[in-house]
Protein backbone atom coordinates (compact mmCIF):
# COMPACT_ATOMS: atom_id res chain seq x y z
CA UNK A 1 0.00 0.00 0.00
CA UNK A 2 2.80 2.42 0.92
CA UNK A 3 4.57 1.86 -2.42
CA UNK A 4 1.34 2.49 -4.35
CA UNK A 5 0.82 5.78 -2.51
CA UNK A 6 4.39 6.90 -3.21
CA UNK A 7 3.96 6.14 -6.92
CA UNK A 8 0.69 8.08 -6.95
CA UNK A 9 2.38 11.10 -5.35
CA UNK A 10 5.12 11.04 -7.99
CA UNK A 11 2.55 10.76 -10.76
CA UNK A 12 0.65 13.73 -9.32
CA UNK A 13 3.82 15.86 -9.19
CA UNK A 14 4.76 14.95 -12.77
CA UNK A 15 1.32 15.77 -14.13
CA UNK A 16 1.12 19.11 -12.33
CA UNK A 17 4.58 20.08 -13.60
CA UNK A 18 3.60 19.07 -17.13
CA UNK A 19 0.42 21.13 -16.86
CA UNK A 20 2.42 24.15 -15.68
CA UNK A 21 5.04 23.73 -18.39
CA UNK A 22 2.62 23.38 -21.29
CA UNK A 23 0.51 26.27 -20.02
CA UNK A 24 3.60 28.46 -19.73
CA UNK A 25 4.81 27.57 -23.24
CA UNK A 26 1.32 28.14 -24.60
CA UNK A 27 1.30 31.65 -23.18
CA UNK A 28 4.72 32.37 -24.68
CA UNK A 29 3.95 30.96 -28.14
CA UNK A 30 2.73 33.28 -30.90
CA UNK A 31 1.69 30.57 -33.36
CA UNK A 32 -2.11 30.26 -32.81
CA UNK A 33 -2.27 26.57 -33.83
CA UNK A 34 0.63 25.59 -31.60
CA UNK A 35 -0.77 27.73 -28.78
CA UNK A 36 -4.10 25.87 -28.96
CA UNK A 37 -2.39 22.48 -29.14
CA UNK A 38 -0.27 23.20 -26.06
CA UNK A 39 -3.26 24.59 -24.18
CA UNK A 40 -5.34 21.49 -24.98
CA UNK A 41 -2.56 19.17 -23.81
CA UNK A 42 -2.12 21.26 -20.65
CA UNK A 43 -5.81 20.78 -19.86
CA UNK A 44 -5.48 17.03 -20.30
CA UNK A 45 -2.45 16.96 -17.98
CA UNK A 46 -4.48 18.91 -15.41
CA UNK A 47 -7.20 16.26 -15.63
CA UNK A 48 -4.58 13.56 -15.02
CA UNK A 49 -3.30 15.43 -11.98
CA UNK A 50 -6.83 15.72 -10.61
CA UNK A 51 -7.24 11.94 -10.91
CA UNK A 52 -4.11 11.30 -8.83
CA UNK A 53 -5.20 13.91 -6.31
CA UNK A 54 -8.55 12.14 -5.88
CA UNK A 55 -6.73 8.80 -5.78
CA UNK A 56 -4.65 9.97 -2.81
CA UNK A 57 -7.49 11.66 -0.96
CA UNK A 58 -9.65 8.52 -1.18
CA UNK A 59 -6.90 6.70 0.69
CA UNK A 60 -6.58 9.38 3.35
CA UNK A 61 -3.21 10.58 2.07
CA UNK A 62 -1.95 14.16 1.93
CA UNK A 63 -1.53 15.60 -1.55
CA UNK A 64 2.11 16.72 -1.97
CA UNK A 65 2.89 20.40 -2.42
CA UNK A 66 4.45 21.35 -5.72
CA UNK A 67 7.42 23.71 -5.94
CA UNK A 68 8.08 25.41 -9.26
CA UNK A 69 11.52 26.39 -10.51
CA UNK A 70 11.40 29.94 -11.86
CA UNK A 71 14.77 29.38 -13.48
CA UNK A 72 13.42 26.33 -15.33
CA UNK A 73 10.47 28.31 -16.67
CA UNK A 74 12.80 31.14 -17.70
CA UNK A 75 15.06 28.64 -19.50
CA UNK A 76 12.08 27.11 -21.29
CA UNK A 77 10.93 30.56 -22.36
CA UNK A 78 14.41 31.42 -23.64
CA UNK A 79 14.74 28.17 -25.58
CA UNK A 80 11.28 28.54 -27.11
CA UNK A 81 12.36 31.91 -28.53
CA UNK A 82 15.68 30.64 -29.89
CA UNK A 83 14.33 27.41 -31.40
CA UNK A 84 10.85 26.25 -32.38
CA UNK A 85 8.77 25.46 -29.26
CA UNK A 86 7.91 22.06 -30.73
CA UNK A 87 11.53 21.04 -30.26
CA UNK A 88 11.46 22.29 -26.69
CA UNK A 89 8.35 20.25 -25.98
CA UNK A 90 9.93 17.23 -27.66
CA UNK A 91 12.78 17.63 -25.20
CA UNK A 92 10.30 17.69 -22.34
CA UNK A 93 8.53 14.64 -23.72
CA UNK A 94 11.67 12.57 -23.06
CA UNK A 95 10.17 11.44 -19.80
CA UNK A 96 6.89 10.34 -21.36
CA UNK A 97 8.16 6.95 -22.55
CA UNK A 98 9.37 6.18 -19.04
CA UNK A 99 6.13 7.50 -17.54
CA UNK A 100 4.07 5.26 -19.80
CA UNK A 101 6.04 2.22 -18.66
CA UNK A 102 5.57 3.24 -15.02
CA UNK A 103 1.84 3.74 -15.52
CA UNK A 104 1.55 0.38 -17.23
CA UNK A 105 3.49 -1.36 -14.44
CA UNK A 106 1.32 0.39 -11.86
CA UNK A 107 -1.78 -0.71 -13.75
CA UNK A 108 -0.69 -4.34 -13.70
CA UNK A 109 0.67 -4.53 -10.16
CA UNK A 110 -1.12 -1.79 -8.26
CA UNK A 111 -4.10 -2.45 -6.03
CA UNK A 112 -6.76 -0.37 -7.80
CA UNK A 113 -10.46 -0.85 -8.46
CA UNK A 114 -12.08 -1.34 -11.86
CA UNK A 115 -13.00 2.33 -12.34
CA UNK A 116 -9.48 3.48 -11.46
CA UNK A 117 -8.00 0.94 -13.87
CA UNK A 118 -10.07 2.34 -16.73
CA UNK A 119 -8.99 5.89 -15.91
CA UNK A 120 -5.31 4.88 -15.75
CA UNK A 121 -5.71 3.20 -19.14
CA UNK A 122 -7.12 6.46 -20.46
CA UNK A 123 -4.11 8.35 -19.05
CA UNK A 124 -1.72 5.96 -20.81
CA UNK A 125 -3.56 6.45 -24.12
CA UNK A 126 -3.44 10.24 -23.65
CA UNK A 127 0.32 10.19 -23.05
CA UNK A 128 0.89 8.04 -26.14
CA UNK A 129 -1.25 10.44 -28.18
CA UNK A 130 0.84 13.37 -26.93
CA UNK A 131 3.99 11.65 -28.19
CA UNK A 132 2.31 11.04 -31.55
CA UNK A 133 1.17 14.66 -31.86
CA UNK A 134 4.65 16.05 -31.25
CA UNK A 135 6.24 13.41 -33.47
CA UNK A 136 4.06 14.63 -36.35
CA UNK A 137 4.81 18.29 -35.62
CA UNK A 138 8.57 17.73 -35.46
CA UNK A 139 8.41 15.68 -38.66
CA UNK A 140 6.84 18.67 -40.42
CA UNK A 141 9.85 20.73 -39.36
CA UNK A 142 12.29 18.32 -40.98
CA UNK A 143 13.39 16.42 -37.89
CA UNK A 144 14.18 13.37 -40.01
CA UNK A 145 16.87 15.43 -41.77
CA UNK A 146 18.22 16.58 -38.43
CA UNK A 147 18.34 12.96 -37.29
CA UNK A 148 20.35 11.98 -40.40
CA UNK A 149 22.70 14.89 -39.84
CA UNK A 150 23.26 14.03 -36.18
CA UNK A 151 23.93 10.36 -36.90
CA UNK A 152 26.26 11.20 -39.80
CA UNK A 153 28.18 13.66 -37.66
CA UNK A 154 28.45 11.07 -34.90
CA UNK A 155 29.96 8.54 -37.33
CA UNK A 156 32.61 11.00 -38.47
CA UNK A 157 33.45 12.09 -34.95
CA UNK A 158 33.86 8.60 -33.48
CA UNK A 159 35.78 7.13 -36.41
CA UNK A 160 38.26 9.98 -36.76
CA UNK A 161 38.73 10.23 -32.99
CA UNK A 162 39.95 6.63 -33.17
CA UNK A 163 42.26 7.49 -36.07
CA UNK A 164 43.93 10.52 -34.46
CA UNK A 165 44.21 8.74 -31.12
CA UNK A 166 46.07 5.82 -32.71
CA UNK A 167 48.36 8.17 -34.66
CA UNK A 168 49.07 10.22 -31.52
CA UNK A 169 50.86 7.22 -30.03
CA UNK A 170 53.18 7.16 -33.05
CA UNK A 171 53.68 10.86 -33.81
CA UNK A 172 53.84 12.14 -30.23
CA UNK A 173 55.73 15.33 -31.12
CA UNK A 174 54.30 15.98 -34.56
CA UNK A 175 50.61 16.83 -34.21
CA UNK A 176 50.53 18.41 -37.67
CA UNK A 177 51.05 15.03 -39.34
CA UNK A 178 48.29 13.59 -37.15
CA UNK A 179 46.00 16.47 -38.13
CA UNK A 180 46.65 16.14 -41.86
CA UNK A 181 46.36 12.35 -41.74
CA UNK A 182 43.10 12.55 -39.80
CA UNK A 183 41.74 15.14 -42.22
CA UNK A 184 42.64 12.99 -45.25
CA UNK A 185 40.96 9.95 -43.72
CA UNK A 186 37.99 12.12 -42.74
CA UNK A 187 37.53 13.53 -46.25
CA UNK A 188 37.79 10.04 -47.71
CA UNK A 189 35.21 8.84 -45.18
CA UNK A 190 32.88 11.75 -45.99
CA UNK A 191 33.08 10.95 -49.71
CA UNK A 192 32.48 7.28 -48.99
CA UNK A 193 29.47 8.02 -46.77
CA UNK A 194 28.02 10.52 -49.26
CA UNK A 195 28.43 8.20 -52.25
CA UNK A 196 27.04 5.31 -50.19
CA UNK A 197 23.94 7.32 -49.29
CA UNK A 198 23.51 8.42 -52.92
CA UNK A 199 23.74 4.85 -54.25
CA UNK A 200 21.49 3.49 -51.49
CA UNK A 201 18.64 5.94 -52.11
CA UNK A 202 19.01 5.74 -55.90
CA UNK A 203 19.08 1.92 -55.87
CA UNK A 204 16.00 1.76 -53.66
CA UNK A 205 14.18 4.14 -55.98
CA UNK A 206 15.14 2.07 -59.05
CA UNK A 207 14.06 -1.17 -57.38
CA UNK A 208 10.71 0.35 -56.40
CA UNK A 209 10.16 1.74 -59.88
CA UNK A 210 10.81 -1.72 -61.30
CA UNK A 211 8.33 -3.29 -58.87
CA UNK A 212 5.72 -0.64 -59.70
CA UNK A 213 6.15 -1.30 -63.40
CA UNK A 214 5.61 -5.03 -62.82
CA UNK A 215 2.55 -4.28 -60.70
CA UNK A 216 1.07 -2.19 -63.51
CA UNK A 217 1.44 -5.18 -65.83
CA UNK A 218 0.02 -7.59 -63.23
CA UNK A 219 -2.96 -5.31 -62.52
CA UNK A 220 -3.66 -5.05 -66.24
CA UNK A 221 -3.28 -8.76 -67.06
CA UNK A 222 -4.08 -10.58 -63.80
CA UNK A 223 -5.22 -8.29 -60.94
CA UNK A 224 -6.05 -11.24 -58.68
CA UNK A 225 -2.30 -12.05 -58.55
CA UNK A 226 -1.57 -8.67 -56.90
CA UNK A 227 -4.32 -9.32 -54.38
CA UNK A 228 -2.84 -12.74 -53.62
CA UNK A 229 0.59 -11.18 -52.97
CA UNK A 230 -0.93 -8.58 -50.65
CA UNK A 231 -2.94 -11.26 -48.85
CA UNK A 232 0.22 -13.33 -48.31
CA UNK A 233 1.93 -10.27 -46.82
CA UNK A 234 -0.90 -9.78 -44.36
CA UNK A 235 -0.87 -13.43 -43.34
CA UNK A 236 2.93 -13.33 -42.84
CA UNK A 237 2.50 -10.45 -40.39
CA UNK A 238 0.24 -12.63 -38.22
CA UNK A 239 -3.19 -11.50 -39.43
CA UNK A 240 -5.68 -14.41 -39.55
CA UNK A 241 -6.34 -15.78 -43.02
CA UNK A 242 -10.06 -14.96 -42.95
CA UNK A 243 -9.38 -11.32 -42.03
CA UNK A 244 -6.59 -11.06 -44.63
CA UNK A 245 -8.98 -12.30 -47.30
CA UNK A 246 -11.61 -9.75 -46.27
CA UNK A 247 -9.12 -6.86 -46.32
CA UNK A 248 -7.74 -7.96 -49.70
CA UNK A 249 -11.25 -8.20 -51.14
CA UNK A 250 -12.19 -4.70 -49.95
CA UNK A 251 -8.96 -3.21 -51.36
CA UNK A 252 -9.33 -5.04 -54.66
CA UNK A 253 -10.95 -2.09 -56.38
CA UNK A 254 -8.53 0.49 -54.94
CA UNK A 255 -5.49 -0.09 -57.16
CA UNK A 256 -3.63 3.05 -56.10
CA UNK A 257 -3.98 2.26 -52.39
CA UNK A 258 -2.92 -1.33 -52.95
CA UNK A 259 0.21 -0.24 -54.81
CA UNK A 260 1.21 2.02 -51.93
CA UNK A 261 0.81 -0.86 -49.49
CA UNK A 262 2.81 -3.27 -51.66
CA UNK A 263 5.65 -0.89 -52.54
CA UNK A 264 7.35 1.66 -50.29
CA UNK A 265 7.41 5.07 -51.90
CA UNK A 266 10.88 6.63 -51.81
CA UNK A 267 10.51 10.42 -51.91
CA UNK A 268 14.03 11.27 -50.74
CA UNK A 269 16.32 12.90 -53.31
CA UNK A 270 19.53 10.87 -53.74
CA UNK A 271 21.72 13.90 -54.53
CA UNK A 272 20.47 15.79 -51.49
CA UNK A 273 20.87 12.70 -49.33
CA UNK A 274 24.45 12.13 -50.49
CA UNK A 275 25.53 15.74 -49.97
CA UNK A 276 23.75 15.94 -46.63
CA UNK A 277 25.31 12.75 -45.28
CA UNK A 278 28.82 13.59 -46.48
CA UNK A 279 28.67 17.12 -45.04
CA UNK A 280 27.40 15.82 -41.70
CA UNK A 281 30.26 13.31 -41.53
CA UNK A 282 32.78 16.07 -42.32
CA UNK A 283 31.43 18.26 -39.52
CA UNK A 284 32.01 15.38 -37.10
CA UNK A 285 35.60 15.05 -38.36
CA UNK A 286 36.46 18.62 -37.32
CA UNK A 287 35.99 18.06 -33.57
CA UNK A 288 38.85 15.56 -33.06
CA UNK A 289 41.10 16.98 -35.82
CA UNK A 290 41.20 20.74 -35.12
CA UNK A 291 43.14 20.51 -31.79
CA UNK A 292 46.11 18.99 -33.67
CA UNK A 293 46.43 22.11 -35.83
CA UNK A 294 46.79 24.45 -32.83
CA UNK A 295 49.14 22.60 -30.46
CA UNK A 296 52.81 21.54 -30.47
CA UNK A 297 52.28 18.15 -28.85
CA UNK A 298 50.10 15.30 -30.01
CA UNK A 299 49.42 14.27 -26.42
CA UNK A 300 48.15 17.75 -25.53
CA UNK A 301 46.08 17.79 -28.71
CA UNK A 302 44.74 14.34 -27.80
CA UNK A 303 43.44 15.62 -24.47
CA UNK A 304 41.75 18.56 -26.21
CA UNK A 305 40.35 16.25 -28.88
CA UNK A 306 38.89 13.90 -26.27
CA UNK A 307 37.28 16.82 -24.38
CA UNK A 308 35.96 18.32 -27.61
CA UNK A 309 34.62 14.96 -28.77
CA UNK A 310 33.07 14.29 -25.36
CA UNK A 311 31.17 17.58 -25.40
CA UNK A 312 30.06 17.08 -29.01
CA UNK A 313 28.98 13.48 -28.36
CA UNK A 314 26.99 14.60 -25.33
CA UNK A 315 25.16 17.15 -27.47
CA UNK A 316 24.56 14.50 -30.16
CA UNK A 317 23.26 12.09 -27.50
CA UNK A 318 20.85 14.74 -26.21
CA UNK A 319 19.51 15.39 -29.72
CA UNK A 320 19.12 11.65 -30.40
CA UNK A 321 17.32 11.28 -27.07
CA UNK A 322 14.97 14.11 -27.94
CA UNK A 323 14.15 12.63 -31.33
CA UNK A 324 13.80 9.02 -30.24
CA UNK A 325 12.41 9.42 -26.73
CA UNK A 326 15.05 7.25 -25.04
CA UNK A 327 16.65 7.95 -21.67
CA UNK A 328 19.06 10.88 -22.02
CA UNK A 329 21.58 9.94 -19.31
CA UNK A 330 21.92 6.39 -20.61
CA UNK A 331 22.37 7.60 -24.19
CA UNK A 332 25.08 10.10 -23.21
CA UNK A 333 26.98 7.45 -21.23
CA UNK A 334 26.58 4.92 -24.02
CA UNK A 335 27.89 7.21 -26.76
CA UNK A 336 30.69 8.86 -24.79
CA UNK A 337 31.99 5.67 -23.16
CA UNK A 338 31.95 3.64 -26.39
CA UNK A 339 33.78 6.43 -28.24
CA UNK A 340 36.39 6.73 -25.49
CA UNK A 341 36.79 2.95 -25.40
CA UNK A 342 37.43 2.96 -29.15
CA UNK A 343 39.93 5.81 -28.70
CA UNK A 344 41.72 3.94 -25.88
CA UNK A 345 41.99 0.76 -27.94
CA UNK A 346 43.24 2.77 -30.92
CA UNK A 347 45.93 4.42 -28.79
CA UNK A 348 46.97 1.03 -27.44
CA UNK A 349 47.16 -0.39 -30.97
CA UNK A 350 49.24 2.61 -32.10
CA UNK A 351 51.64 2.11 -29.20
CA UNK A 352 51.91 -1.59 -30.05
CA UNK A 353 52.72 -0.85 -33.69
CA UNK A 354 55.33 1.67 -32.60
CA UNK A 355 57.00 -0.93 -30.39
CA UNK A 356 56.87 -3.74 -32.93
CA UNK A 357 58.12 -1.78 -35.95
CA UNK A 358 60.21 0.77 -34.08
CA UNK A 359 58.30 3.71 -35.50
CA UNK A 360 59.33 7.03 -33.97
CA UNK A 361 58.88 9.81 -36.47
CA UNK A 362 58.93 13.17 -34.76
Amino acid sequence: MKQIVEFAKEFYKDEILDYTTYSYLSDKTKDPDLKKMLRDIACIEKTHAQFWKDFLEKRGENVPEISYSKFRLFLLSLLSRVINPVFVVSFLELGEAGAIRKYYSFLKKGSVNKDEKEKIKKIIIDEIEHETIFAKETEKLGVSNIRDFVLGMNDGLVEILGVVTGLSAVYTNNPFIVAVSGLIVGIAGALSMGIGAFISVRSQRQVNEGIKEKLEIIFDIRPEKALEDFQDKLINTGIPKELAEEISYKLGKEKSSLKKLLVEDVTENEIKSGLFTGFAYLIGVLFPVLPYFITFSSLVALVLAVISAGVALSIVAIVISVLSGINMKKKILEMVLTAFLAAGLSYGFGTLMQSIFGINID
